[in-house]
């Protein structure tokens, strides 16, 4: 009648996840389109188009509604041109549904995004928690030299909406690196939303 309890180890440098029900990857032939330079891109996938740039472990709950899904992003570091590896990004298919990251390890960012474009910056360090509240598009970004390594958990109804990034023509805000650090810069190819695409969005609450 009741589901199981369950306990899971998480490996703070590798984020592999004890019990979890799945796990998927993602190469760098998957992530066409995300990044500005194309020609580096290309290169890249040339060079080597099974290179895993993150993977995810993660634990799906039986009831689809009422309970919580879990697990952890391992990403590795590197760049396309000057942009850090990062995820595709998504805002939840059911909008007002939040998420929250925790740092295991290494050192990113969280690109937030409202519908509207308004952008959010927060750093992702070891033990540190980030809160993505409902009605924000989120994407991991790896800003470190070592693979960044988080936890998170969101509401199993939940569900993902990637392709609100791809018909905007990306984020807002492009991250790339700089001599000291990384810097926050516009992405020439971003296409706001209108007022109805916005609504749309604003709509999809359960």
């Amino acid at each position: 009648m009741y589901q199981r309890p369950t306990a899971h180890q998480i490996d703070p440098l590798t984020g592999e996840m004890t019990g979890a029900s799945g796990r998927y990857e993602k190469r760098i032939s998957d992530l066409e389109g995300l990044y500005a330079d194309a020609a580096a891109f290309a290169a890249r996938v040339a060079e080597d188009p099974d290179h895993v740039v993150y993977r995810v472990f993660e634990q799906r709950p039986a009831q689809a509604k009422g309970d919580l899904i879990f697990g952890t992003t391992w990403m590795e570091p590197g760049r396309i041109g000057a942009e850090y590896y990062m995820t595709r990004g998504h805002i939840h298919a059911c909008a007002n549904r939040p998420e929250t990251y925790y740092g295991e390890s290494g050192e990113g960012l969280m690109l937030l995004e409202s519908p509207e474009g308004e952008t959010r910056i927060l750093e992702v360090r070891a033990r540190e928690m980030v809160y993505v509240p409902p009605m924000w598009i989120h994407r991991s970004v790896n800003t470190g030299d070592v693979p960044l390594v988080m936890s998170f958990c969101y509401p199993s109804d939940s569900g993902q909406d990637y392709g609100i990034i791809e018909r905007s023509g990306g984020m807002a805000t492009r991250i790339i690196a700089t001599a000291t650090g990384w810097e926050a810069v516009a992405n020439t190819a971003y296409r706001p939303r209108s007022d109805a695409e916005v609504a749309a969005v604003l709509a999809t609450v359960g």
